[in-house]
């Protein structure tokens, strides 16, 4: 790299779920390009769940659960549930307050959200117990995929699906397949695969260092990591003079550092060079930020940053490939989308000439 990347205010790391109730509705029009993606990634979900739905056998129970693990929640497990009874019969839960702990439950406004999405207070449907209830039939899937939705994602706070795992079973308990529910990750399913080929490399690069897979240092783990994201040998990756590793996505870098003190690795890309730090820039960014599901857009020395922060202590390989999953595909849209809007260039953008500046704007040295 020719620049250093500079310090930015606190972003949330990645697996930090937004605040709860947001009230971001699946239908919605997007007002933002960076929401677009998020938003038709819960369409598909919502689609590919009311088909399933259809489709499962009496007996049959389906789990759809935040990942605490990736969404940062601890002890708090935000999950929804569907039996399938006799006759077409669908009995949904929804978690509530009893089974949440001090710090995780619902507030009054969360509360209310639930009861307009059409959920019925703990106890109020026969059976529910603790959790909210809503009973229907197969014939009203199209109403009950996207309440399960709009839950999972306005009240409980997954960012994107991909941040839900999701497990059926029939009445015995034995798992029944089920196809993809859109970039949610099966319990059981091929995401395992991936995990596998995680688990291997990292074994293999410690036993090539003779010690034990949690002795190895943060920056070999993440060097095995995105080896095995991009399918290459770890000492095949691209690393510049800095010790960044390197990754094209198009027309943008996306930059992997890790940062000793404190234990952080860092997935970051300068969106666009030699750009006009404008009052009007810093506006659209922090507009942006606040839509994106995690990381954050912020300028500084003429050049806008993406940055999306990874723990290094208890470091989880799950959540560094969600960032650099997330990143590639951010800064490689972003780049053309603020380039047309602001100019500047692009990290492989030739030719790349700044866009004519509006009469009466003036350069800002603030953060916004």
């Amino acid at each position: 790299m020719t620049a250093d990347h500079p310090s930015a205010p606190p972003a949330a790391p990645a697996g930090t779920p937004p605040e709860p109730h947001e009230s971001i509705l699946l239908d919605e029009p997007s007002t933002a390009d960076l929401r677009a993606k998020v938003t038709e990634a819960w369409r598909e979900f919502a689609r590919s769940l009311a088909e399933q739905l259809r489709e499962l056998p009496a007996g049959a129970h389906l789990e759809l659960t935040l990942d605490p693990t990736a969404s940062g929640t601890g002890d708090a497990v935000y999950s929804t549930s569907v039996d399938v009874g006799e006759q077409g019969r669908l009995s949904a839960r929804a978690v509530g307050n009893a089974t949440l702990p001090a710090g995780y439950r619902l507030d009054r406004a969360a509360v209310a959200d639930m009861i307009a999405l059409g959920w019925s207070p703990p106890g109020v449907v026969p059976g529910s117990g603790e959790d909210f209830g809503l009973d229907c039939s197969v014939a009203e899937v199209g109403r009950l995929a996207p309440v399960l939705t709009r839950t999972l994602r306005d009240v409980y706070g997954a960012p994107h699906p991909a941040f839900l795992v999701y497990l059926v079973h029939d009445g015995q308990g034995e798992s029944l397949p089920l196809r993809p529910l859109g970039t949610a990750r099966s319990e059981f399913g091929p995401d395992r695969d991936v995990e596998a080929d995680l688990d291997e490399a990292l074994a293999a690069a410690a036993s090539a260092k003779e010690v034990d897979t949690e002795v190895l240092d943060l920056a070999e783990r993440v060097r095995t990591v995105v080896s095995t994201m991009l399918k290459s040998k770890s000492d095949q990756i691209q690393v510049d003079s800095d010790g960044d590793i390197n990754i094209r996505a198009g027309s943008a870098m996306v930059f992997v550092r890790v940062r000793d003190n404190p234990p952080l690795v860092d997935v970051f890309s300068p969106v666009l060079t030699e750009v006009e730090p404008t009052e009007r820039l810093y506006v659209k960014l922090s507009e942006l930020t606040n839509r994106m599901p995690i990381g954050r857009l912020y300028c500084a020395d003429d050049t806008v940053w993406a940055s999306i922060p990874v723990f290094g202590r208890n470091f989880q390989a799950t959540h560094l490939m969600l960032a650099v999953q997330v990143m590639t595909g951010l800064a490689d849209e972003l780049d053309d989308r603020l380039h047309g809007e602001f100019g500047g260039k692009r990290f492989f953008g030739e030719g790349d000439k700044p866009a004519r500046a509006i009469e009466g704007e003036h350069r800002t040295g603030m953060y916004l």
